[in-house]
């Protein structure tokens, strides 16, 4: 996976016209099993398990699998690390098994990744698992049986561009190299190495998916044979959108973050880590809740994507334990809620809940079934769907049967539920319907009475990293974002003002440090922005953040910390916008 940013996102916009026939179609058909299943396992496995984090006596913070680029470490050294990757606990069988346990629908772990060492005996190089380390053996055929076995779908991950052995091997440019024996030509090392290694994989594994990855310098030239192969090998096969310029794929894959409002329309796959690492690293202890891991996987549900989670194990082959628990623990839930997870398609909200995250099923005969994943408890006892103008004709808990009750108010559907919650992370709820529902919610607040715009902190866009998000605390009117400790971090607001002109920005606040900020709307001209403490994390006032040029129509508004001696961002409750005259 990456430490760098790029934008490769967008290298799929354009198709080039000589890979158009060789690009799969994105088909209903084809794609229908990875559109209900929802949740995957990612394995990142290899030889950068060995010295996990750690070289020549300094521990690496970085990611575990990137260590060989991150520290220059000589390729000799690195390969001589060959003999103590023995996989001599591998238990492939545990693996798929621990898979299906957890509820996830399919598997797929790295053939190679960066450091280029092919996890079977590829003819196409000699640095594999066969030939250049103890391990001795092939590790895809096994685990690939194995998950077959258990009923789920098997995929590999191959990073095509980026080699940091093989000679040639893409590289972010020859100034990146460290050693020579990298030196090569690289489109050299596509043809001998890249392409006839995933031909061998595809030919041999018979893989459901293939994740590429880093399509730097991939030209539509330099994508044809690997598109070519895919066309002739695997035309069935679904596959990401990072291989390289006029291949858009199948599905966008977004890393270690949740998009907050998805890709309506579109197939997306959020991969992301456990702790705070892909490769397995002896200290890196960053583990990420059940409750943490229950919530991305309802939030991601609800936007329609798939959450692809991710295990390192170590150089034995055992998956951390802190990893299992947290596995078993979701396959726990899963087994009472998975029906409001696996076959879902978005919610019909286009904002977000306070109380939590919606999922639902339409039937061809238009009966709908709403799934409502309530994460935080109402202590009144009662939740609302707003806009929605349709009464249910039965309301259940997933996990008890025991009924809801609904009424319609002038705001909407209000759902009365039991006093306590069957869950402490999340309970679900099921509404049905007999036919399709109306819901008349916009996706931005509408002017008050004073023609303020309110918007409170449950409709902020929350860009976090891979080191966390913002904290969501409290539901409705008192619930506050916390805990901004990182300047990479951002939010974003979904605005539309009803007339065009300049419009000042207010929040109310509580700020331990003095916080330097931007605002802009959509990435014009930011406005500096500098927050005063306020006298503690719980004294709160109210600041003028700018003044801005709206257009009248749909926008963002984007709210961003400068690094300049950042120390923690202002706790956030409300935000303004106010017409000037």
């Amino acid at each position: 996976m990456k430490i760098f940013r790029f934008g490769w996102l967008a290298v799929g916009l354009v198709f080039a016209a000589s890979l158009t026939a060789a690009t799969p179609a994105a088909d209903g058909a084809r794609t229908a099993w990875f559109r209900e299943a929802r949740f995957g396992m990612f394995i990142h496995w290899g030889i950068y398990a060995v010295p996990a984090g750690e070289w020549n006596g300094h521990y690496y913070t970085q990611g575990g699998e990137w260590l060989l680029r991150i520290a220059s470490i000589p390729i000799a050294d690195y390969k001589a690390l060959g003999p103590k990757f023995t996989a001599d606990h591998y238990d492939p069988k545990a693996w798929a098994a621990l898979a299906r346990e957890a509820g996830m629908k399919y598997v797929v772990i790295t053939a190679k990744h960066h450091d280029g060492l092919a996890l079977y005996d590829s003819a196409a190089s000699d640095w594999n698992v066969v030939k250049a380390t103890a391990a001795g053996r092939d590790l895809l055929a096994p685990l690939a049986a194995a998950v077959r076995a258990e009923g789920l779908r098997f995929g590999t991950y191959y990073s095509q561009s980026q080699d940091w052995t093989n000679p040639g091997g893409g590289n972010y440019g020859d100034a990146k190299r460290w050693d020579p024996v990298q030196l090569g030509d690289y489109d050299t090392y596509l043809k001998n190495v890249a392409v006839p290694q995933v031909r061998e994989i595809l030919s041999r594994y018979h893989p459901d998916i293939i994740w590429w990855d880093t399509p730097v310098a991939m030209t539509p030239e330099r994508v044809k044979p690997f598109a070519d192969a895919l066309a002739e090998l695997a035309p069935n096969i679904i596959s990401n959108n990072r291989l390289g310029k006029g291949f858009s794929g199948d599905t966008k894959s977004p890393e270690q973050h949740i998009p907050p409002r998805g890709y309506p329309g579109e197939l997306f796959e959020v991969c992301m880590t456990m702790n705070g690492t892909w490769g397995y690293k002896t200290k890196d202890t960053n583990w990420k809740s059940v409750r943490q891991l229950l919530q991305n996987l309802s939030d991601i549900s609800s936007k329609g994507g798939n959450f692809l989670l991710n295990v390192g194990p170590d150089a034995s082959g055992q998956i951390p334990p802190a990893s299992v628990e947290r596995l078993q623990a979701v396959g726990r839930w899963m087994k009472v809620n998975g029906e409001a997870i696996y076959a879902t398609d978005a919610s019909p909200f286009p904002r977000r809940l306070s109380w939590g995250r919606i999922t639902q099923k339409r039937t061809a005969t238009g009966a709908t079934t709403l799934y409502l994943h309530v994460w935080d408890w109402p202590a009144e006892g009662k939740i609302l769907l707003p806009t929605l103008a349709e009464t249910p004709a039965k309301g259940a808990l997933l996990a008890t049967g025991a009924a809801v009750s609904a009424e319609h108010t002038a705001e909407g559907l209000v759902v009365t539920l039991p006093a306590a919650a069957p869950d402490a992370d999340i309970s679900v709820v099921r509404l049905e319907f007999p036919g399709a529902i109306t819901v008349t919610q916009v996706a931005y607040n509408l002017p008050g009475a004073d023609g303020r715009i309110e918007n409170g902190v449950i409709d902020a866009d929350l860009h976090g990293g891979a080191d966390g998000n913002f904290a969501l605390v409290g539901a409705d009117a008192g619930a506050t974002l916390t805990n901004w400790k990182d300047a990479g971090w951002s939010l974003e607001y979904t605005v539309r003002v009803p007339k065009a002109g300049r419009w000042r920005v207010t929040a109310e606040v509580a700020a331990e440090f003095p916080a330097k900020l931007t605002l802009n709307v959509k990435q014009k001209p930011v406005v500096p922005v500098e927050v005063a403490a306020t006298g503690g994390p719980v004294v709160w006032k109210t600041v003028e953040l700018g003044v801005l040029e709206f257009p009248a129509k749909e926008t963002t508004l984007q709210l961003k910390a400068l690094k300049d001696g950042w120390r923690g961002g202002p706790d956030l409750r409300r935000l303004w916008l106010e017409p000037m005259q």
